[in-house]
C-alpha cells in the first residue's frame, strides 16, 4: 500500500524524518528508518534515502503505510471547541504570528492532553490545525507570570520565530515589583543550574557546580524606575531566555521579586500577604526588522506591550505614593 501526501508550506524546509513524524507521530522511528532504508519513501518521483533531505511546499510524499487520520483531528478540534471556556487576549494577530496577553494561573502548554493552556485556548480560537502542524507557543511564562507571548500560526513562522528567539533577537522586557531599593541599573551575569526533579533553578556555585555542572549562561539587565519605601519598581530585561531567569537573577543579587514564594523573600511576602503570585509582567516584545517578505513580514520592526493586570496595577496604586528613581 501507499499513501500520497501532499507537503504544505508549513513543513516547507524541513527535513524529511521530522516531517514524517510530525504527520504520523505514533509512527515507530525505526519503521520509518526502514522505509527510508528500502527506497519505500518518495518525493514526487525519487526515492529518498537520507533522514536529513529537506522537503518543499507543493512536493508529493509517498511513504508505505496508512494515511493521516485527518478526522481524528478534526474531531478532537471540535471537542476541544466545546471544553475550552475561555479565550485568551490577543493583543494582535496575522496569518503567521499572534502575540497574546496571558493571564496568571494559566500554563502555556497543557499538562494533560487537551488541559487548559494558552495553547489549547488557541487552538480553539484560531483553529488551523493540520496533520503534522499545530499553532504553537514560541518561547515560555512561567504559570504565574503575565504578558505578552508569541504564537506561531504557521510552519514556517514557527521555524524563523524559534531562530529569532534562538539568536536573541527579539527583545523581552518585563515589569517586576522588587524587594528593597534596587540600584539604578545594572547586569546579572550568572549561569543557571537547572534540577529537573524539583522544578528549581539556580545560580552555579562551588556546591551545585561540582561535577563539571557548570550550567547555561544567563545574561540579565535591569533598571529602577520607581521606589516606594522598602519596594521598587523595576524594568527587566532577559537577555538569554532561561527558566525561572528573572525569578532568581533578581534573587540572586538580593533583590528578590515580591510574591515568589520559591525564590522570594520569607518575610517581605509574609507582610504582604495580599499578594498572591510573583509581581512580575513580560511588558515588551521587540521585534528585530528587515523582513520584507516571508512569514515574519507581518511583525518585521514591531513592538507590543501588555497592559499590567488587574491584580498587579490595582496592587500598585494602592501601596504608598511611588517616587520616581529617586
Amino acid at each position: 500500500m501507499t499513501c500520497k501526501v501532499m507537503i504544505t508550506g508549513n513543513h516547507d524546509g524541513r527535513r524529511l524524518d521530522r516531517t514524517i513524524r510530525s504527520i504520523w507521530p505514533a509512527l515507530p522511528l525505526s519503521l520509518i528508518m526502514r522505509a527510508l532504508r528500502k527506497g519505500e519513501v518518495r518525493l514526487d518521483a525519487a526515492r529518498v534515502r537520507e533522514a536529513g533531505a529537506r522537503v518543499s511546499s507543493g512536493q508529493e510524499l509517498y511513504v508505505p503505510w496508512e494515511p493521516p487520520d485527518i478526522e481524528a483531528i478534526r474531531a478532537e478540534d471540535a471537542a476541544l471547541r466545546r471544553g475550552v471556556r475561555h479565550s485568551v487576549p490577543v493583543l494582535w494577530s496575522g496569518d503567521n504570528v499572534a502575540v497574546v496577553n496571558k493571564p496568571a494561573n494559566l500554563l502555556v502548554q497543557p499538562d494533560v492532553k487537551g488541559g487548559d493552556s494558552v495553547v489549547t485556548r488557541i487552538w480553539a480560537m484560531f483553529g488551523g490545525r493540520e496533520a503534522g502542524f499545530s499553532p504553537a507557543a514560541v518561547h515560555r511564562l512561567d504559570r504565574n507570570t503575565t504578558g505578552a507571548l508569541v504564537v506561531a500560526l504557521s510552519g514556517e513562522a514557527l521555524r524563523e520565530l524559534e531562530r529569532l528567539f534562538r539568536e536573541r533577537l527579539v527583545m523581552k522586557r518585563y515589569l517586576a515589583v522588587v524587594v528593597g531599593k534596587l540600584p539604578e541599573k545594572g547586569v546579572i551575569d550568572a549561569p543557571l543550574l537547572k534540577d529537573e526533579a524539583r522544578n528549581t533553578v539556580s545560580v552555579v556555585n562551588e556546591k551545585n557546580g561540582k561535577n563539571g555542572k557548570n550550567g547555561k549562561n544567563a545574561l540579565t539587565r535591569y533598571e529602577r524606575l520607581w521606589v516606594n519605601g522598602d519596594l521598587s519598581l523595576a524594568s527587566i530585561e532577559l537577555i538569554t531566555g532561561r527558566t525561572h531567569q528573572a525569578r532568581v537573577h533578581m534573587a540572586h543579587i538580593g533583590y528578590p521579586i515580591l510574591g515568589d514564594r520559591k525564590y522570594g523573600s520569607v518575610e517581605a511576602n509574609r507582610r504582604r500577604r495580599e499578594v498572591g503570585r510573583p509581581l512580575l509582567h513580560a511588558f515588551e516584545l521587540k521585534f528585530p526588522g528587515g523582513f520584507s517578505s516571508g512569514a515574519l513580514s507581518e511583525v518585521s520592526g514591531k513592538t507590543f506591550r501588555a497592559e499590567l493586570p488587574e491584580d498587579m496595577a490595582s496592587w500598585l496604586a494602592g501601596e504608598r505614593k511611588w517616587v520616581v528613581n529617586p
